[in-house]
């Protein structure tokens, strides 16, 4: 296994990243550290005592799906090959391949869930012997956690995203998002969670919606003039 890791800022910057408690954070960065060339680490609750992290911490990072845990008790670094590039002459191939099997990579190389479908009810998962347990009120672990089902054959899985859970896409549409909005994609998709939220209003194709939203801001930038009383007009 190589001794040298890296980080991306593209994720250690992010305002979901930050917001976490510092506590969240570094054992994130620990994870990272003891984690095998593929990302993936075999005794996080080991790390979690040894930094001094809570059992908060760790679920606020499966929660914001930072890392994803496994029923063997595994977790996987979600971004994994977006921090790291390890030189074919170094890599050492993980040992936890039917956890990998449970996984695919987006355009940009992150894991996600294998057809994970919206809404499927799913066991608890475990991380070693140990139940997760109940969840702080402001953290659904369900939804960073739950046990991948299949969607129909003719529709991809689509997954939720945002602070509320409530911005629907599937793979393919959350890489086109990363693709097209490259610095602020996770930004978009929490202006669109909001808003729904608030609102009570759903779409039906979300990735359509933020590039709505993404070129009436242009035209709003360019002319310059829009008032701010004309600004609920914009969602829709």
């Amino acid at each position: 296994m190589a001794q040298r890791r890296m980080f991306s800022k593209k994720i250690t910057d992010t305002d979901l990243f930050l917001e976490m408690p510092l506590s969240s954070q570094a054992l994130y960065f620990h994870l990272n550290m003891h984690a095998d060339d593929d990302g993936f680490v075999a005794n996080a609750k080991t790390i979690k005592r040894m930094t001094g992290a809570s059992e908060d911490d760790l679920k606020i990072l499966l929660a914001k799906q930072f890392i994803f845990s496994f029923e063997s008790g595994v977790v996987v670094i979600k971004d994994w090959k977006i921090h790291n590039y390890i030189r074919k002459d170094t890599y050492n191939s993980t040992i936890y391949g039917d956890e990998k099997r449970e996984l695919v990579e987006d355009g940009n190389g992150a894991y996600t869930r294998r057809g994970r479908a919206v809404d499927d009810p799913s066991p608890q998962v475990r991380l070693g012997k140990d139940r997760l347990g109940k969840v702080s009120k402001d953290i659904d672990i369900a939804s960073a956690t739950s046990t991948p089902k299949f969607s129909k054959k003719d529709k991809p899985g689509k997954h939720k995203y945002g602070e509320y859970k409530n911005v629907l896409l599937t793979d393919e549409q959350l890489a086109k998002l990363k693709s097209e909005f490259p610095k602020d994609w996770q930004d978009r998709i929490e202006r669109v969670s909001g808003y729904v939220q608030s609102s009570g209003k759903h779409y039906k194709d979300y990735l359509a919606t933020i590039r709505n939203w993404a070129k009436r801001d242009q035209q709003s930038n360019q002319s310059n003039k829009v008032a701010p009383q004309t600004r609920k007009d914009w969602f829709g």
